[in-house]
């Protein structure tokens, strides 16, 4: 497997959170990993250490230098929007082949490398394609991040429907324990598994290493 493929049923949910802990388990375990967020909006360089790119820099181990952000993350735009809007409101669009191209030359069966997708599974990164497409196109397996706050399950459900619907394997689903959630996150376990054969994996709010250890040993 040369790969994993971190998507998520939202903006804001964890996704880069559950990417730098992976890259940091994977780190711990001996195993040699890269990481990429080939899209990236809502990019302000002069705070480039707080960016998501920064954060999985951080994670493994190099400093957000311009030439480490812009090897991880090659396309960056100011807008904190889809990529698309944000894209064009810089006179820009994303050649999405190229964003695969860019991905695909990472892959190596000497190290994992982990892709972090843009907000939800159907955020559109051109005027055509969406990040279900990308994922389709790199043919990954896919980490799916949920939220567990009221309504979650919902989205979640609605997400892996889409992605089985394309035909792409999902690793697990990582239950990323919300701030806000008034629901146990154990009862919105419960309740998934009845829908769900992928493995459920938690992440409670205060999740340290071994937690992370935990679901990368899931997922080896």
């Amino acid at each position: 497997m040369p790969g994993l493929f971190v998507t998520a049923t939202g903006t804001d949910v964890g996704k880069t959170f559950v990417t730098a802990g992976l890259i940091r388990a994977a780190r711990r375990a001996g195993r040699p990993v890269e990481a990429m967020k080939p899209v990236l909006s809502g990019y302000d360089p002069a705070d480039a250490a707080s960016s998501d790119a920064g954060v999985l820099l951080e994670a493994l181990g190099r400093t957000p230098t311009p030439e480490a952000v812009a090897h991880i993350a090659p396309w960056r735009f100011a807008a904190p929007l889809s990529p698309d809007m944000a894209a064009a409101a810089e006179g820009q669009s994303i050649d999405v082949t190229a964003v695969v191209a860019a991905c695909r030359a990472r892959f190596s069966s000497d190290r994992l490398t982990l892709v972090e997708g843009v907000g939800g599974v159907m955020v559109p990164l051109d005027a055509h394609q969406t990040i279900l497409d990308f994922a389709a196109a790199l043919a990954l397996p896919v980490v799916l991040v949920s939220a567990t706050a009221l309504g979650a399950i919902s989205h979640l459900l609605t997400a892996r429907a889409v992605l089985k619907a394309r035909g792409l394997s999902i690793a697990a689903i990582v239950l990323n324990e919300s701030a806000s959630s008034t629901v146990p996150i154990d009862a919105t376990k419960t309740t998934l598994a009845r829908f769900c054969d992928e493995p459920l994996l938690v992440v409670p709010r205060d999740a340290g290493e071994a937690t992370f250890d935990s679901v990368y040993a899931a997922l080896a």
